[in-house]
């Protein structure tokens, strides 16, 4: 059954209202660029958009549309404009999620954001967008235990990179 332009364009309304928010978070971690961020939202709706009659619900909608947004935010860093994106945004600027506390000590979030990209993403959606191990896997196209294996040995190499940072542990 195809659906009317009045029916797609209420339901966008109503994911922009419930994942606008998570999606600008996820961008501006991937792209460290607010401006750049709300373009890939904008970008990652439109493409979610034109999807929407092929969403067949095998997933749930935020995997769905997380994954659409790291293929744009991919895409946008492969862009050779993105190397003119001052990407020196001070950490404070990520847009929070509601009832969040400010972290005032940026120590863990650069050294997520130094790991790999293939460490770094897993670990981004599991503490930092608070997906399941399952939806982690589904919006990244991995196994749960794929998934599972690389935010293992990411936190090994978080563990070695903040070694004597965490209550001055040696």
């Amino acid at each position: 059954m195809e659906r009317s332009g009045q029916v797609m364009e209420a339901e966008l309304r109503r994911l922009m209202q419930e994942h606008g928010a998570y999606l600008k978070r996820l961008c501006f971690l991937y792209l460290k660029d607010e401006d750049t961020a709300e373009d890939a939202v904008s970008e990652t709706f439109l493409k979610v958009y034109r999807a929407l009659p092929d969403f067949r619900g095998e997933s749930s909608e935020k995997t769905w549309i997380s994954r659409i947004a790291i293929n744009t935010c991919r895409d946008f860093r492969r862009a050779a404009w993105y190397k003119l994106v001052d990407l020196n945004t001070a950490l404070e600027r990520i847009p929070s999620e509601k009832d969040e506390p400010t972290v005032h000590d940026d120590t863990v979030m650069k050294a997520v954001m130094a790991l790999p990209r293939k460490y770094k993403e897993p670990v981004l959606l599991r503490y930092y967008q608070n997906l399941s191990l399952k939806e982690v896997g589904e919006a990244l196209n991995l196994s749960v235990s794929t998934t599972s294996t690389r935010l293992t040995r990411a936190r090994d190499l978080l563990k070695t990179k903040l070694k004597g940072w965490y209550f001055n542990e040696e």
